[in-house]
């Protein structure tokens, strides 16, 4: 079964254009091509990734915090009691009056250590300032990175200026050293970000839209890689990346309660999401990947339907995030 899955999966039908195979993009001639097995590497990626971020908050983020005037809250930790943890954990984090009453002659406590216990075991959920400010440092620093890096990339490449460049010589384009490292780098990170999503802080407005945000990123990236769209991919993520890091910014100094410089981020944030979101994804980006293709090869393959499709799942996730920032920035500007 696994057998006969796999070789549908790898059907070339599914990921090339009529005639090609996967012989044809053994290495040759100088030019050297995508490999499927690359992509397990993004894993151990991901581990060095989280090595770093763990020294980056450690040593840079909390120093740059006390610098910045955000101090690290000590929560007072509830006496251990299996019977309450367990009541917290499986059935209400705030019990009524009379299960209180219950929970306390179950305990052989009084009601006022009860509440008590539950008001400090709440606390104890609720993220510190500090823990906030470390994971936006985090994100902050990879973004930017990222934002740098992938401009000294493309800046001298002729697609960065042309789109229809990124489908000149297609699918036979080689592979560049750049390309695979930013590749490898960029899937690593999201790895990196599931991994973690149990222990991050968890926001209740668009948990699960982070969720499907990454499983979407990590497919996207990994199939354009399987399918030799490098070019493209690579102008995905820096259009992506560079509106990221200033968002990150601002929820740093907002931690900091540096309002005017956290506004001044923040409007900043606005105009690159909805220039880069808004305007370049759907009218450069998707325009290549919905329209251009058509003008290489009158049989689509399956993947320019795969492709497309989370293309513009991302796409209704800019929508959806760009509502909420146009609500934020319409309190901010009628309500001050």
């Amino acid at each position: 079964i696994l057998k006969t899955l796999n070789s549908w999966f790898w059907w070339e039908n599914i990921w090339m254009p009529i005639n090609c195979t996967w012989a044809d993009f053994v290495d040759r001639d100088g030019l050297v091509f995508p490999k499927p097995h690359q992509l397990y590497a993004t894993i151990p990626y991901a581990f060095v990734l989280l090595i770093i971020r763990f020294f980056s908050e450690r040593y840079v983020a909390i120093p740059l915090a006390k610098a910045l005037g955000i101090k690290n809250v000590q929560r007072v930790k509830p006496q251990p009691n299996p019977v309450l943890e367990s009541y917290f954990r499986e059935c209400s984090r705030h019990p009524s009056q009379s299960e209180i009453q219950g929970l306390a002659k179950k305990c052989n406590c009084t009601v006022h250590l009860v509440e008590k216990w539950f008001r400090r075991r709440r606390n104890l959920e609720i993220p510190t300032v500090l823990r906030k400010f470390r994971e936006a440092f985090w994100r902050f620093s990879f973004y930017l990175t990222s934002s740098i890096v992938g401009f000294i990339f493309l800046y001298d490449k002729p697609w960065f200026y042309d789109i229809w460049q990124t489908w000149v010589g297609y699918p036979f384009q080689t592979l560049l050293p750049s390309q695979y490292w930013y590749y490898m780098a960029e899937i690593g990170f999201y790895w990196s970000l599931l991994f973690t999503l149990g222990i991050d802080i968890k926001r209740k407005a668009d948990f699960m839209a982070h969720v499907v945000h990454h499983l979407a990123a990590i497919g996207l990236m990994s199939g354009s890689w399987c399918g030799n769209y490098v070019r493209l991919g690579t102008l995905v993520i820096f259009v992506h990346d560079t509106a990221d890091f200033w968002l990150e910014a601002a929820k740093m100094f907002n931690y900091a309660h540096w309002e005017k410089t956290c506004n001044m981020l923040f409007i900043i944030f606005s105009i690159a999401f909805f220039i880069t979101r808004i305007i370049l994804f759907p009218f450069w980006i998707l325009r290549a990947t919905l329209y251009q293709p058509t003008y290489y090869s009158t049989t689509p393959v399956i993947a320019y339907f795969l492709f497309n499709g989370m293309l513009l799942t991302l796409q209704g996730l800019h929508l959806y995030w760009g509502y909420l920032i146009f609500k934020i920035l319409k309190r901010f500007v009628f309500l001050k």
